[in-house]
C-alpha cells in the first residue's frame, strides 16, 4: 500500500514524500519535487514487488504442485474430503501441467465446458449443471489456497468464471398407497437391518450416513433419543426414536452384543465400510414395492413432506432434519397450503378484517 506525504523544506519549499509498504516486503521510501512523480514512482515500486512475490511463483509451480499442496494442508479437514479430493483430480489430469501463470480465465471456461460434455462415470448420464458447479468449486478453493495462504498467485481466476444454472431440486416422497408396499418389502427382505434403517430415516429424516452410522453410545432408549455429533453441516442434532424404530432398537438392544458398539456392523469381508451395505438389500425392496425413480435419500424428502403436510412449522422441520438455512426447506412449503390459510385466518381474526 502506497502513501504519499506532503512535506514542507527548510527554505520553505514543498517536497513529496511516497512510501510503499506491501505485505512480505521492507517498507521503501523516496522524495520528489512533484507529487505526480512521487505517485508513479509508488506504482513502479509496488508492481515489481507484486511480480516478485506473485507471478515469479506462479511461474515456477504448477496446477497439481498447487492441488498436492491444498491436498496435503487442508483436503483432511473437510467432511467431504473423498468427493472433493474426486473433483480435484480431474483438473490435475485435464490441465494439472500447465503453470499457475497459464490457468487463465479463458482456460477454465475451457475445460468447464469440456466437463459438461462429458458424461457422468456412473451409467455415462449427461452431466448436470450442479455437479459441474461442485467440481468448479473443488478447484476454486485449492485456488483461493493458493492465493491467500501460499501466495503463489495474485488472485483467484476462478471468481469471474460463469457458474451453470441448477435446478431448485427433486421432491420425490412416497405416496399414501406406496408407503406401506414398501414398509412391507422391507419386513420381507432377508437383511436383518433393512427395516430398521428405513424406519429410522422415515421417522427422522436423517440422512444415510448418519441412520447406519449410529453406535449403541450415541442411543438412549429410555429417553428416546440418538445424538448425532458429527453431521454434514458439522452441527450436533438430536434425533427422535419412536414408533416401530424404537421398538425394533429394543428388541436388537437385548441381543446385541457388547464387543460390537456399531448398530448397523459391516460383515467380516467389509473390512474398510465403516458400516453395513444396504444398497442390494434396498434396491430389491424398491423393485419388490414396485416404486419408480425412488432413492434412498427420498426416506428424508418423504419425511419432511408428511412433516409439512401436518402443519409442522418450516423452522421446526429445518431443526429436524439438520439445515443450517430455510432455503432447504422451503422447497416443502407448497405441501402445505392449508396451513397458510390457517395462518391467515388467524391473522385476519386478530385484526377483525
Amino acid at each position: 500500500m502506497a502513501a504519499i506525504e506532503k512535506r514542507q523544506n527548510a527554505d520553505g519549499s514543498f517536497s513529496y514524500r511516497a512510501k510503499v509498504r506491501l505485505k512480505g516486503h521492507e517498507p521503501v521510501s523516496a522524495s520528489f519535487e512533484r507529487k505526480t512523480d512521487a505517485v508513479e514512482w509508488a506504482k513502479k515500486i509496488e508492481a515489481e514487488q507484486k511480480d516478485r512475490r506473485y507471478f515469479g511463483a506462479s511461474k515456477r509451480h504448477t496446477l497439481t504442485e498447487l492441488i498436492d499442496r491444498y491436498t496435503t494442508d487442508e483436503l483432511h479437514k473437510l467432511k467431504s474430503a473423498k468427493t472433493v479430493g474426486a473433483r480435484l483430480d480431474y483438473w490435475k489430469d485435464s490441465i494439472g501441467k500447465r503453470l499457475l501463470s497459464d490457468v487463465t480465465h479463458d482456460v477454465l471456461m475451457k475445460a468447464r465446458d469440456t466437463l459438461k460434455a462429458t458424461p457422468t462415470e456412473r451409467g455415462g448420464k449427461v452431466r448436470s449443471g450442479a455437479d459441474v458447479n461442485r467440481t468448479l468449486a473443488a478447484l476454486s478453493s485449492a485456488l483461493s489456497y493458493g492465493t491467500k495462504e501460499l501466495r503463489w498467485i495474485a488472485s483467484n481466476p476462478l471468481k469471474d468464471v460463469r457458474k451453470f444454472s441448477e435446478s431448485k431440486g427433486r421432491v420425490r416422497y412416497l405416496s399414501d398407497e406406496e408407503l406401506p408396499k414398501l414398509l412391507a418389502a422391507c419386513k420381507a427382505s432377508a437383511s436383518p437391518h433393512l427395516l430398521l434403517a428405513v424406519c429410522l430415516a422415515l421417522s427422522t429424516g436423517a440422512r444415510k450416513s448418519e441412520v447406519l452410522g449410529l453406535c449403541w453410545k450415541q442411543v438412549d432408549l429410555k429417553a428416546q433419543t440418538a445424538l448425532l455429533g458429527d453431521t454434514k453441516n458439522g452441527d450436533a442434532r438430536t434425533l427422535p426414536v419412536v414408533g416401530t424404530a424404537l421398538q425394533l432398537l429394543l428388541e436388537r438392544a437385548k441381543v446385541r452384543t457388547l464387543k460390537e458398539d456399531r448398530i448397523f456392523p459391516p460383515t467380516a469381508r467389509s473390512t474398510k465400510s465403516e458400516y453395513f451395505d444396504l444398497r442390494k438389500a434396498w434396491d430389491a425392496a424398491v423393485k419388490t414395492a414396485e416404486l419408480e425413480d425412488f432413492h434412498w435419500h427420498d426416506l428424508r424428502h418423504t419425511a419432511a413432506s408428511y412433516l409439512a403436510m401436518s402443519g409442522v412449522s418450516p423452522l421446526e422441520i429445518s431443526k429436524l432434519l439438520g439445515h443450517r438455512t430455510m432455503a432447504m426447506v422451503s422447497r416443502y412449503a407448497h405441501l402445505a397450503p392449508g396451513r397458510k390459510i390457517e395462518i391467515s385466518g388467524a391473522l385476519a381474526a386478530r385484526l377483525g378484517v
